[in-house]
């Protein structure tokens, strides 16, 4: 009798997720209120881009990074969300092997190339508030773009790497995965087979892009204090941080869901922090940049305005 192969097996078969909960009760609402905010997410990203590109007052360094923020918040959100909404009304919650790859793939991608978008944004208000006289050579069109360009380039290092790792693993037993969405850690914790490059690997990238981008974030934030808090004007003070309060708000909420993760207690408080930066933040950084920034709301108001004249322009 020929023996199985365990990797060829683990790769033709299904993956079961547990997902957020079973009771049917808890499920129903939680799929409207998921629903809910996934229709908030789309349409609050597709807005922001829209709005950067239409608006040419927009067209500066600052929302050149908030238009990709936008963008990867879309694509995280899409990658996520519509496979958790259709697990609430699937009794299963089957995953085949190459989707939970392609999910992997995506959001390993997509997870690293936002820290250090992040990042970038960070360093744009750092030079815009320290080093004003020298922003407009600084943060050049061309500087811009390779900023923007390195960053995708160093989601993609780490979306390949994680996945070539995944691809290596084999699943014999027990394919139920302890979490509502394919990560790369419950599946290392879930594998037969001998996972200590996996786990090297994790721990090695996570580091090294993770600190890497929050001391982009950390240095930035010292000196941008630092020199608003040497301004003497009050009103000075005031518009200083009013440049760049959304920013931090969205990196506090960000980094904060990440110092949760690491202090997390049980699979439970894994599942809560994922719900944080795959569902939730993806629709609160829109949210937060048109509600709390005067230049997008006013850009709003232009568009608003100009589009009410045309209307009236083309039926009298």
């Amino acid at each position: 009798q020929l023996r199985r192969n365990p990797s060829k097996e683990g790769r033709s078969s299904a993956f079961r997720l547990t997902g957020l909960t079973n009771d049917p009760g808890a499920q129903a609402a939680l799929f409207l209120l998921f629903l809910l905010i996934y229709i908030v997410t789309i349409l609050a990203n597709l807005g922001m881009l829209a709005l950067i590109v239409a608006s040419p007052r927009l067209h500066t360094p600052m929302y050149y990074f908030l238009g990709n923020l936008a963008f990867v918040d879309l694509c995280s959100s899409t990658a996520i969300t519509p496979k958790l909404l259709a697990d609430f009304v699937s009794e299963k919650k089957l995953f085949t092997y190459a989707g939970c790859v392609a999910q992997v793939f995506i959001f390993d991608i997509l997870g690293v190339t936002e820290c250090f978008l992040l990042a970038m944004m960070a360093y744009d208000r750092y030079m815009a508030i320290c080093h004003p006289l020298l922003y407009s050579v600084t943060m050049s069109p061309k500087c811009c773009f390779q900023l923007v360009t390195c960053s995708y380039l160093l989601g993609l290092t780490n979306g390949v790497g994680q996945t070539i790792g995944m691809l290596r693993l084999s699943f014999c037993s027990s394919r139920v995965i302890d979490h509502f969405f394919c990560d790369i850690s419950p599946l290392i914790s879930l594998s037969t087979s001998d996972t200590t490059l996996n786990q090297i690997m994790l721990r090695t990238l996570a580091s090294l892009f993770g600190v890497s981008s929050g001391l982009v974030v950390l240095l930035s934030y010292i000196a941008i204090i630092s020199t608003i808090l040497s301004i003497r004007s009050a009103k000075g003070k005031c518009k200083a941080f009013s440049t760049c309060a959304s920013h931090l708000a969205v990196v506090s909420i960000f980094y904060g869901t990440a110092i949760f993760m690491y202090l997390k207690a049980s699979s439970r408080d894994d599942k809560r922090a994922a719900v944080l930066y795959t569902v939730v933040t993806p629709m609160l950084n829109p949210l937060i940049y048109s509600l709390r920034n005067q230049e997008v709301k006013e850009a709003l108001r232009r568009l608003t305005k100009m589009r009410r004249s045309c209307m009236l322009y083309m039926y009298g």
